[in-house]
């Protein structure tokens, strides 16, 4: 009798903390299928036990980005830091009563999640609360920071603790970041330089942004594109599809910004279209059936 008056509750404490759980990590997937469409497709291509930690990453990600690009007419600074020193509260105490904090430090915690790589992450948010223009080193500064690193998150993950393929895969899942975030930039010039004054790329002036400007950029996005193929190849199956899906749908933005002039990618932001997408992803899982990732 005794032994059942302690497990009960200790019984119900676990299904709570559970369903706690879940519902932080059912948050960070809303907040995926809200604002991206191409990454929340692209998860649910991983096999289950991937999802939720990737949910969770894009959750935190979106969620900072949010502070520096959205908030304004607020203290963005003093949002962004304390924003800093809650995430690595809840990291640090192994919980967090924010749902995004919450799957996020599991995550952290589970796969041995750098803080470097946050840390990294968040000064590069900050950056866009000061800079507007940006040097060759801070442009790699910042592109590390905001993408590369998300991509060496989501490492950690498919990995599961293999530490010799992580550390083999770390180059190609840098490019893989870099590319997505090099392609975002040209797709969002519009809006970058006109409403938020900011521009990414090195010695390029916006007021006169050329033919041979463009070319230069993409040049350098199709080598991260080539490098970064090679380490999806070898990625575990379970990871694969999913990381192939994002590819080949920013694969294909990035074409069709290559096929649009400079002059019309300043005024308009180019898209692929839904219907579009969902022809891309038939065309992954073929793939994937066809051995050819």
């Amino acid at each position: 009798m005794l032994l059942k008056n302690i497990t009960r509750p200790i019984l119900y404490i676990w299904m709570m903390m559970n369903l706690f759980d879940e519902s932080c990590f059912e948050c960070s997937k809303l907040i995926t299928t809200k604002y991206s469409t191409s990454f929340s497709t692209g998860i649910r291509a991983f096999e289950k036990r991937f999802r939720y930690p990737v949910y969770a990453i894009y959750g935190f990600v979106r969620y900072a980005d949010e502070i520096v690009d959205t908030f304004f007419g607020h203290d963005q600074r003093q949002l962004i830091e304390e924003f800093q020193e809650e995430t690595f509260k809840a990291i640090d105490r192994g919980i967090s009563i924010n749902p995004v904090l919450q799957s996020f430090q599991q995550v952290v915690n589970q796969y041995g999640i750098e803080k470097e790589l946050i840390e990294a992450f968040l000064i590069s948010m900050m950056m866009d609360l000061d800079k507007t223009a940006y040097d060759d080193n801070g442009y790699k500064t910042y592109i590390y920071g905001s993408a590369e690193v998300v991509g060496l998150m989501c490492l950690r993950i498919f990995c599961e603790n293999d530490a010799d393929l992580y550390d083999r895969l770390v180059p190609t899942a840098r490019s893989l970041g870099s590319a997505f975030q090099k392609i975002n930039f040209l797709r969002d010039i519009k809006s970058d330089f006109e409403e938020r004054g900011r521009t990414y790329f090195p010695e390029v002036d916006f007021n006169n942004f050329s033919e041979a400007d463009k070319r230069l950029i993409e040049a350098d996005i199709k080598e991260d594109f080539d490098n970064a193929l090679r380490g999806i190849k070898q990625l575990p199956k379970g990871s694969r599809l999913g990381v192939y899906v994002a590819y080949i749908y920013y694969l294909q933005l990035f074409k069709k910004i290559m096929r649009t002039s400079a002059g019309t990618i300043m005024q308009k932001r180019i898209r692929v279209s839904d219907t579009h997408k969902l022809s891309l992803y038939f065309k992954a899982v073929l793939h994937q059936k066809l051995n050819v990732i």
